[in-house]
Formats: C-alpha cells, sequence, structure tokens
C-alpha cells in the first residue's frame, strides 16, 4: 500500500481539481429555474447545499462533493475528502445525520486495499461527525475519486447562507491558507514530513463549530472556503446586499512555511483560473497575495460574517469550542462588489 501515490494517477489534487468558475457559471446559468417554493436555497447564489423544507419549522440539508486524490495514503485521503463533503452541512448551520459514498477508481491499478483504505478513514471522520456512511455507489474510472453526499438537518430560523451578510459586519476565518500549494508540494515530492503532518491535520479536521454557529443570530452569513480560494468565496459572499469587503491581508492566517513552496513554482493551476474569474473585482493585490487568496483550499475554514455587536459573544462562544479564528476585514456598502486589500 505504502507503493502506490494516489496523486500520481490524476491530473490534479483535491478541490483544485473544480470546474473553473466562469466554467461552471457559464453550465449552470438558469439551469434549473422553476424550483418548487419548499426549496428554501437552490443553485441562485453558488451556495454550498440546498435546502428544502419539509414542515413549517424542520429543513433537509442537501450536497454532494467528491475529488481526485489530494494525499497518497488511502486512509488519509478517506479523511480528508470525508471531512470535505460534511463541511457543507456545517457551512449552512446544520446538523448531518447521514452520508452516501461516491467512488471511482481504475480497478486495474489501484489494490483493492488502498480502496478500503479510503472507506475506512472517510468512515472514521464521519464518526467523528457523529454519522455513518449507510451505502452508495463505485464505479471503474480512469482517475481516482471518493467524496460523499450528505444530508443534514437544519430548522429554518437557523439557516446560513452565503450572501446575506450587511455592511459593517466583521469577516472571520476559522482556518490557514495554503492546502493548494501544500498538495501541489506533495504531488512534487517536495513537501516535508513536518509540513504534511500540518497540512494532512488541517485539511481533515471538521468544520463541526458551524453546526453551533447555526444557532447563533450574531453570525449573518456563512460559507466554507474550498476550490475557488478566499478570494473566489469572499465575492460570493458580497454579491448578495450589494457590498465590497476591506481585507487586512497581514491578518489572514496562512500555513507555515508556504513561501519555501511557493518559490519552487509548487503552485496549483487552479490559483491562476481563480484569479481569472475574480480579478476584475480584486484592488490591491500583490505577487504575495496573489498566491495566497487564490490557492485552492480543500475543506478549508468556515468565512463567518459577525454582526459588530456580537462579536464579543461571538468569540467567547469559538473559545468554548476550542475553535481558532482570525478577524480579517470588515464589509461595507458598495454596489461595485469589490474587494480590497490592504
Amino acid at each position: 500500500m505504502d507503493k502506490i501515490q494516489l496523486t500520481q494517477f490524476s491530473k490534479s489534487a483535491g478541490c483544485g481539481c473544480k470546474i473553473a468558475p466562469a466554467v461552471l457559471q457559464g453550465i449552470l446559468n438558469n439551469q434549473f429555474s422553476g424550483q418548487s417554493t419548499n426549496v428554501l436555497v437552490g443553485t441562485e447564489s453558488f451556495d454550498d447545499a440546498a435546502i428544502v423544507a419539509i414542515n413549517d419549522h424542520d429543513c433537509i440539508i442537501s450536497t454532494t462533493d467528491f475529488f481526485t486524490p489530494i494525499v497518497n495514503d488511502g486512509y488519509d485521503f478517506g479523511q480528508i475528502a470525508a471531512a470535505n463533503a460534511i463541511s457543507d452541512v456545517y457551512a449552512m448551520g446544520g446538523k448531518p445525520i447521514t452520508a452516501i459514498s461516491i467512488l471511482g477508481f481504475p480497478v486495474d491499478k489501484i489494490p483493492t486495499e488502498v480502496v478500503r483504505a479510503i472507506l475506512s478513514g472517510a468512515s472514521k471522520k464521519c464518526s467523528e461527525a457523529g454519522i455513518h456512511i449507510t451505502g452508495g455507489h463505485s464505479i471503474d474510472a480512469p482517475e481516482p475519486f471518493f467524496g460523499l453526499a450528505v444530508t443534514g438537518i437544519i430548522n429554518s430560523k437557523h439557516i446560513k447562507r452565503n450572501n446575506t451578510a450587511n455592511a459593517g459586519d466583521i469577516i472571520y476565518i476559522t482556518k490557514p491558507l495554503g492546502t493548494g500549494i501544500f498538495s501541489a508540494a506533495l504531488k512534487r515530492n517536495q513537501l516535508t514530513e513536518e509540513d504534511y503532518k500540518t497540512f494532512f491535520e488541517n485539511a481533515a479536521q471538521l468544520n463541526k463549530i458551524g453546526e453551533i454557529l447555526g444557532g447563533f443570530p450574531g453570525v449573518t452569513a456563512m460559507t466554507d472556503v474550498t476550490g475557488f480560494g478566499l478570494l473566489g468565496h469572499l465575492t460570493e459572499m458580497c454579491a448578495g446586499n450589494k457590498l465590497s469587503a476591506s481585507i487586512n491581508s497581514n491578518a489572514i492566517p496562512l500555513l507555515p512555511n508556504l513561501k519555501t513552496y511557493t518559490d519552487k513554482f509548487c503552485i496549483p493551476d487552479n490559483t491562476y483560473r481563480n484569479w481569472n474569474a475574480y480579478s476584475n473585482s480584486i484592488e490591491g493585490i500583490t505577487p504575495e497575495t496573489f498566491l495566497h487568496l487564490n490557492d485552492p483550499q480543500t475543506n478549508g475554514g468556515l468565512l463567518i460574517a459577525i454582526a459588530p455587536e456580537s462579536e464579543h459573544e461571538f468569540m467567547a462562544l469559538l473559545n468554548a469550542n476550542n475553535t481558532l479564528s482570525c478577524a480579517i476585514g470588515n464589509f461595507f456598502f458598495d454596489d461595485r462588489n469589490s474587494i480590497q486589500l490592504r
């Protein structure tokens, strides 16, 4: 099993294999119009999951996420992929209740014991989230991929959208950036063992605090940072209420030693695709922030908008749940929907 290098079977890695934002928008444009009235969250705002009301109070959250290997070890890959898929439920403020696996791999190239390790890692991470994998579907595919379709529940009053922030809200993030750069370094056999450990722990960490924040009214909007990078997901947050964002670049947390790898040109292709999609709305970019803020994240942190009067209570809540977070800026009214870096 140790001789199998899963990342060598695919062109991209983790959320870095996502379709470019501009291409995706072209595909989805008006594709699913005319949804039923019980669909509370659909495709209109590129949110993290769909939400369907089943009565006056209770709702079902439905989401799916899968990708090609971001690490070489099957057990680690399963944990990261599962945490990433479950994160979409947490990003809506919900509670996951069950998962279905989505699996593809070249059966003539990857031993079944490696695939069992992937499923075992996913099962471990699901157990941490309090759920089980209750079924799934698998195919023989030229590139390996794995993920989950996750179902969650939420009270309709606790739904957190990605585009409902208000002017004056403070922007927080709960994880450092850099998983795309580290995954590129790993694919090129440049990542040190110590940095791999940091990378894995970050990418496999559940965003469980999102379920608690669903019941906290001071959170006005929430999403998670994944394949479109911080700038891409922050742009989506700005779009809802004609907002722009002012960001303190120095306050954004980063994984350690990123410069070591960017100096070796360990940069994911989707870094440039993300920039091409969002560059028209970004002001003040530098060569360094370009690499960090466009970096495609896999199971990145939650990006949270906090009403200023709730900030103290919000911080106390995160501290009580051992969740680190950093304030990185604020929203202000500006219908240009720009992001100003300072």
